[in-house]
């Protein structure tokens, strides 16, 4: 039954990206809305000001009480479960939603289906080129969840959609209990965010609601096999069907590479003995294998969705990745500088470093409670230098020296702003012409800057003052 909101009291966890547009649309909708907020700095008295001239309750600096009457919560993705706001909930009876619950739920009869995507790595650059496959079959869509337009503008404004290409975090999913996609993706799973979701088991399942209720696709990593376990535990619709991609030879219902061209031998008729050709490697952008998986996960949705094999070509030339991942920035001597500051584990780093032959490796930050001997294991060959920044770069020294002793180290002990400029140097030092000078940190940023964006940029900046 459609829930009806005329009249009820919805409580918003949350102010910031999510809770300020669910608190309108709700308002909107005739119901009785408060918000409640941990914070009460002054980016949140200006959101609450904006949302009280709207006649909307705003309640600052107490997260955790349950307000009298409440019926609903409305919830920020990055809200605990453990709350003592939602034990509230829970002992009251009061269903708790997340926004993506909250869009799904706001839906037309007749809404634009959803292509949905999730994994510890590669969610965003896998919808956007999603997207632009998408554009070139002629289809109207956006690219929304965590990135570009908002699901609830997406479901609720007056732009009309044939399709949506949907990124969704483990979060989202944990607060999303009735949503059913057309056909859905699990890129990969790695040990992530285990501090909010309390084990990797716990993780793992919030990601596999991605494939509950799939109408046409279960979309799953060959080379990962949790993802294909998800795929079997799933209780999806009548035919729907599981498709693997593949860096290799795809078998039937896969798609995978076969001498550098991407093939489909899943959505193909007699795919025992057919396999249709896409697009080749040199069109994915850039052809790192893991930028690779991301593409062939991209097609198979986009495919599953009914788009012809030309628009699969046509939408991965077009596409153009975001800043610092695994972006090249320049060449300074016959050595290769590349930014991908967007590597914040060791999962993303993984595949990173697995992409060049030769590195001097730009590593450190914080680590999550993260450990590296595994990552440091596996790079080892490829390792000509290290050069470690942040508050956590001891744990990769040590596993340097555990696993690559030969590999000389450089530690930077500054998280001044001049600390990347000297690193870049250093590293440049290490090399020689044909190596690759990688940022790739597989640690979080804000010990020493705002975001990944920043760390990025700094670098970039030290990589063109070395060119200058």
């Amino acid at each position: 039954m459609p829930f009806e909101f005329q009249g009820k009291h919805v409580t918003v966890a949350g102010l910031g990206v999510s809770g300020v547009p669910a608190a309108k649309v709700l308002h909107g909708l005739g119901a009785r809305v408060t918000v409640v907020n941990d914070g009460a700095d002054e980016r949140a008295r200006a959101q609450a000001a904006e949302l009280e001239a709207l006649g909307i309750t705003v309640r600052l600096g107490d997260g955790d009480t349950l307000p009298d009457g409440t019926e609903l919560i409305v919830t920020a993705p990055g809200w605990k479960p453990t709350k003592p706001l939602f034990t509230a909930a829970g002992q009251a009876g009061v269903p708790v939603w997340g926004d993506v619950e909250l869009a799904w739920r706001l839906r037309r009869p007749d809404s634009a289906p959803w292509l949905a995507v999730t994994g510890t790595n590669g969610k965003t650059t896998t919808v956007q080129m999603l997207a632009s496959i998408l554009k070139a079959a002629g289809l109207r869509t956006a690219a929304v969840g965590n990135i570009g337009v908002s699901l609830l503008d997406a479901v609720t404004g007056d732009e009309e959609y044939d399709v949506l290409a949907v990124e969704l975090s483990s979060y989202q999913l944990h607060w999303a209990p009735s949503l059913r996609a057309h056909s859905a993706a699990v890129l990969n799973l790695a040990p992530d965010h285990l501090d909010w979701h309390g084990s990797m088991e716990a993780y793992a399942a919030d990601k596999g609601r991605i494939y509950e209720g799939n109408h046409v696709a279960c979309i799953y990593n060959v080379a990962d096999k949790a993802t294909e376990d998800l795929v079997r535990e799933a209780d999806v619709e009548e035919g729907c069907r599981a498709i693997g991609f593949t860096l290799g030879s795809p078998a039937p219902s896969q798609l995978g590479v076969v001498d550098g061209i991407l093939v489909d031998r899943a959505f193909v008729e007699n795919r025992h003995k057919n396999a249709q050709e896409l697009a080749e490697v040199s069109d994915v952008n850039p052809p790192a294998p893991h930028n690779i998986a991301n593409a062939l996960a991209a097609a198979a949705l986009a495919r599953a969705f009914g788009v012809p094999a030309a628009a699969v070509r046509d939408g991965l030339r077009a596409f153009t990745p975001d800043a610092h991942r695994i972006a090249h920035v320049a060449d300074v001597d016959g050595v290769a500088y590349v930014d991908d500051s967007k590597a914040t584990n060791t999962h993303a780093t993984e595949a990173s470093l697995a992409a060049y032959e030769s590195i001097v490796w730009i590593a450190g930050g914080l680590a999550k409670g993260a450990t590296f001997d595994e990552l440091v294991a596996g790079a080892a060959k490829r390792l000509r230098g290290a050069v470690l920044i942040g508050a956590d770069r001891a744990l990769i020294r040590e596993a340097l020296t555990r696993h690559a002793p030969e590999v000389p180290v450089v530690d930077l002990d500054r998280t001044d702003t001049g600390a990347m400029l000297q690193a870049v140097q250093e590293a440049r030092r290490l090399a020689r012409p044909g190596d690759t000078v990688l940022l790739a940190p597989a640690c979080a940023s804000m010990d020493m800057f705002t975001n990944y964006n920043q760390r990025g940029d700094a670098f970039a900046r030290a990589v063109r003052e070395l060119g200058a």
